[in-house]
């Protein structure tokens, strides 16, 4: 009776995971079909290397996920500080938040409206403004998570031998939050990669981030190239989080051992 009571659990892991695994195994199908294995091959990888469209795809989503993460990097740790340091309002920390609960189209439909009232050209900058607003508010969630865990009594030593804000931020409260801010830019970087929404109203006519390609094969159907890009995006993204949690943990495990 005891092991009954994991049953509800176990057929939610598959429900959520086996779906996964599947395209993960039908991406080394040695057919055509993206139903039936038919046998063991990597050819749909090399079919995926040599597709153009995907591969121009690739690039402009790298471009757009690497300024999206510095900005969102630097604006995220910059408002955590702030909201850590030098604010008791909880209607700021409500709306520094706010962008991470949102549904993502109505973040893009009032992007794209303020993009067209002060007439700004779209394209892969206005994409990567776009993910930024929404990944910087999940950057700040982490690194203030970080800042809970800061020795503060460092930071006033710091400013008792005369050190100023900035020193002391860039000496002092920069090395402790590395950890944390390292993490939520792997954070930004993968949620930029995997984002498709807010891309499909933000981006001009003549780009297309890597999500957007892929919806728009498989409008005519599963095709065993997709299958092998997704178990490549998977991977990407799988081991962003797990470094991320690594590096939290080592960051942790270090403040304990000081």
């Amino acid at each position: 009776m005891g092991k009954l009571r994991f049953v509800p659990l176990w057929l939610t892991y598959a429900f959520l995971y086996v779906p996964i695994l599947v395209v993960v195994a039908m991406s080394f199908n040695a057919g055509t079909s993206p139903y039936v294995f038919e046998g063991f091959s990597l050819k749909w990888y090399g079919e995926l290397a040599g597709n153009a469209r995907i591969g121009e795809g690739l690039v402009n989503t790298l471009v757009v996920a690497a300024g999206t993460t510095v900005l969102a990097t630097v604006l995220g740790t910059l408002l955590a500080v702030g909201l850590a340091r030098y604010s008791r309002s909880r209607l700021l920390d409500a709306v520094s938040l706010m962008p991470a609960v949102l549904p993502d189209l109505i973040i893009a439909i009032g992007l794209l409206m303020l993009y067209t009232v002060v007439e700004f050209t779209l394209g892969l900058w206005s994409v990567t403004i776009a993910h930024t607003v929404f990944a910087m508010a999940f950057v700040a969630a982490v690194v203030r998570t970080r800042l809970t865990h800061a020795d503060t009594s460092l930071e006033e030593a710091s400013r008792d031998l005369g050190a100023g804000a900035v020193r002391t931020f860039v000496r002092i409260t920069l090395p402790q939050l590395l950890p944390g801010i390292v993490a939520g830019a792997l954070l930004a970087f993968t949620l930029s990669v995997d984002e498709f929404v807010i891309a499909f109203f933000t981006i001009g006519p003549t780009e297309q981030t890597l999500p957007i390609v892929i919806y728009s094969m498989l409008r005519v159907g599963v095709k065993p190239e997709v299958n092998a890009l997704a178990s490549i995006m998977l991977l990407v993204s799988f081991t962003a989080v797990i470094a991320g949690q690594r590096l939290t943990k080592i960051g942790e495990s270090r403040r304990a051992h000081d």
